[in-house]
């Protein structure tokens, strides 16, 4: 079993059929087949095989998709990376990988390369793009066509294809294993619940180092032999002018893009839409926006939930019984309970812990056994969110046990920042929190103490985070205060801190 055995069938199914298309390239089912098997050869030459880790650290194009596919076949194991994270971040997670092998683009290199250079592991290093430094390889050289036969890695089920990176709200971020059975599992699960036509057109600007976009955008796409329309950042005016010209399509998207989308349509009404339906997911999409979105588009929009650890899809609304608000069901598959701090269910319309079991839960966290031994408690995958099920089965997200902020879609959690905060000499102490914002969802905020006849502007304190994180985690709010509100234990209580003023 191996995940580019979707690949595979639908070129034998639909060889014509284009699979990709981006900036006006397009590529058919039978062509990016053909490439693949190029880079396996070309990949497999330069040293990378079956088991070995490889950070790829690119931005949506054709190119991403042909090497992760590639790597697949090779039976390697892909480290997604965002390409615009910082040196301190990219230095856990590349050694924390044991990553063999490093593919980036020439565009996104500043912050990857000294830390690619420090570590001796990383031994083979690709570029994609025209100034490829020195002791790098070209990506261009790498395709071999030279053989008209290749040879696949024999992997199974339970064999790791991605470690994707992501944080709890306290230490360094845990690397959650998904093998080629969970990724797969999660695509079979959710395609049934994606009634699909002949000629739709996929379109997504999220992002593919990003389990959302990886499942949903791309392995479906190729799954179900769908055209995947993609975008490297996300333009309002470029989504709404494909929904128009496109015969028929499906969108993916968060919810800051359905608002911007909306936002832009207000502006100027589109002139007709193609959009059979939308599927919303990385956070909780506002009534008005959801309503709005379905009025301007003629079409229905679907949410569900998922998580990283599970692949990501494990709830979500079934076709034409969408109740605003919840998260849906299992997919089939998949079980849900919400449980109380001893494991036991709790009755309809109580509050307690979402957990989760299913094929798409992950293997476990790298190097992490204790953490996967508290998150994988008793067969079931504990997701850290409040929820409760009404009395017809629906489950809704109350609020997060956890204290991660979802900014547009993205994960970002206070710890990490607070700890950028404390590298700062004047600051005592952070409390990092997110707060209401009507585009995003939630914005990232401080309040921040100095130490004692220390200075520091909130601006420069700013900038200070701004240059050592990612430029969507920084905090865009930050009110230095004279104290933080505690409980009788000492407990910072976030929900106390006022930032008014």
């Amino acid at each position: 079993m191996n995940l580019a055995d979707f690949l595979i069938e639908t070129t034998g199914r639909l060889p014509d059929q284009n699979a990709l298309s981006f900036k006006g390239e397009t590529v058919s089912f039978l062509e990016m087949d053909r490439r693949v098997d190029a880079l396996v050869r070309g990949l497999g030459r330069r040293g990378l095989g079956l088991g070995d880790r490889c950070v790829l650290m690119m931005p949506n194009s054709i190119a991403w998709v042909l090497l992760y596919y590639a790597l697949a076949r090779l039976g390697a194991v892909v480290v997604p990376v965002n390409p615009v994270y910082r040196r301190g971040e990219l230095q856990h997670i590349f050694s924390d990988s044991g990553a063999k092998a490093f593919i980036g683009h020439a565009d996104f290199l500043d912050e990857a390369m000294p830390v690619v250079e420090s570590l001796q592991q990383m031994s083979i290093r690709i570029v994609d793009g025209e100034a490829v430094p020195a002791g790098c390889v070209p990506l261009s050289g790498l395709f071999d066509y030279s053989r008209s036969t290749v040879t696949y890695a024999a992997t199974a089920a339970g064999d790791p294809f991605a470690i994707i990176y992501t944080s709890g709200t306290t230490g360094l971020p845990k690397g959650a294993v998904l093998t080629h059975g969970n990724l797969m599992s999660d695509v079979l699960a959710v395609s049934g619940l994606r009634t699909s036509e002949p000629g739709d057109i996929v379109l997504s600007a999220l992002p593919l180092f990003h389990i959302y976009g990886q499942t949903h955008a791309l392995n479906l796409s190729i799954y179900s032999g769908l055209t995947l329309r993609m975008w490297d950042r996300f333009d309002p005016a470029e989504i709404i002018a494909a929904i128009e010209e496109e015969g028929s399509t499906v969108l993916y998207a968060v919810p800051t893009m359905i608002n911007r989308l909306v936002e832009q349509a207000d502006s100027s009404l589109p002139r007709r839409s193609s959009l059979r339906f939308c599927v919303s997911g990385g956070a909780s999409l506002p009534l008005e926006v959801f309503k709005r979105f379905e009025e301007i588009f003629s079409t229905w929009i679907m949410e569900g939930y998922g998580l990283t650890e599970s692949s990501p899809t494990c709830l979500e609304n079934p076709p034409g019984r969408t109740r605003i608000g919840s998260i849906g069901f299992p997919v089939p598959g998949f079980r849900a309970r919400v449980v109380d701090d001893e494991d036991n269910d709790v009755p309809p319309g109580e509050v307690g812990e979402l957990v989760i079991a299913g094929p798409g839960v992950m293997q476990g966290y790298l190097n992490q056994p204790e953490a996967t031994a508290a998150t994988l408690k008793g067969g079931w995958l504990h997701t850290g969110d409040l929820a409760r099920q009404d009395e017809d089965g629906y489950f809704y997200i109350v609020d997060r046990k956890k204290e991660m902020i979802i900014r547009g879609g993205y994960n970002v959690y206070p710890r990490e920042i607070e700890e950028v905060f404390y590298e700062h000499p004047a600051v005592l102490e952070a409390a990092v929190l997110g707060i209401p914002h009507h585009d995003l969802g939630e914005e990232v905020a401080a309040a921040v103490v100095l130490k004692p006849d220390a200075g520091a502007s909130e601006e420069e304190l700013q900038q200070f985070v701004r240059e050592r994180i990612a430029p969507y985690k920084y905090p865009r709010v930050i009110k230095l205060v004279d104290e933080l509100p505690r409980n009788s234990a000492g407990k910072v209580l976030k929900r106390d801190i006022s930032l008014e003023g």
